[in-house]
């Protein structure tokens, strides 16, 4: 299968909708453009052969003071009817050269333990598993109680 993949970035906010079936949830006008004007910011799409895209690979790069910069995988996504050929690792790779390219350090991601298939992807574009982390998260989309 011919994969290009394409950095997208202050713009091409019709290619992220275009590519929204993608994506978890419809893409937020106002994040799209805050995400793709920043330029520690990445989305690789990867497009067909056709010109349809394919999957996406997001990244952020995150500048610690005493360790320097490294890339953050933050999400992949592969459409379901292209999963298995490659797309997977073709954008995780992508990224990698691109992080290298911004002369970070490393580049990391959490993946659920029983997730075998994103565990897969990762492997075979060269990631190991370093350690077996809890994730604590704080969800502010919850309303508070209105103060008086």
């Amino acid at each position: 299968m011919r994969i290009d993949v394409r950095r997208l970035g202050p713009g091409d906010d019709e290619a992220v909708v275009a590519a929204a079936a993608l994506f978890d949830q419809a893409p937020n006008p106002e994040a799209t453009r805050r995400f793709l004007a920043d330029p520690t910011h990445h989305l690789l799409v990867a497009y067909d052969g056709g010109g349809r895209p394919v999957g996406f690979v997001s990244g952020i790069e995150v500048t610690h003071p005493d360790k320097g910069t490294e890339m953050f995988l933050y999400e992949l996504a592969v459409d379901e009817a292209v999963r298995r050929r490659g797309v997977g690792r073709t954008l995780v790779e992508a990224l990698a050269a691109r992080a290298r390219e911004h002369d970070c350090y490393g580049m990391w991601v959490l993946a659920d333990d029983d997730n075998q298939a994103a565990r897969a992807t990762y492997a075979s574009a060269g990631g190991r598993t370093a350690s077996r982390p809890v994730m604590i998260d704080w969800d502010f989309r919850e309303r508070a109680p209105a103060r008086r």
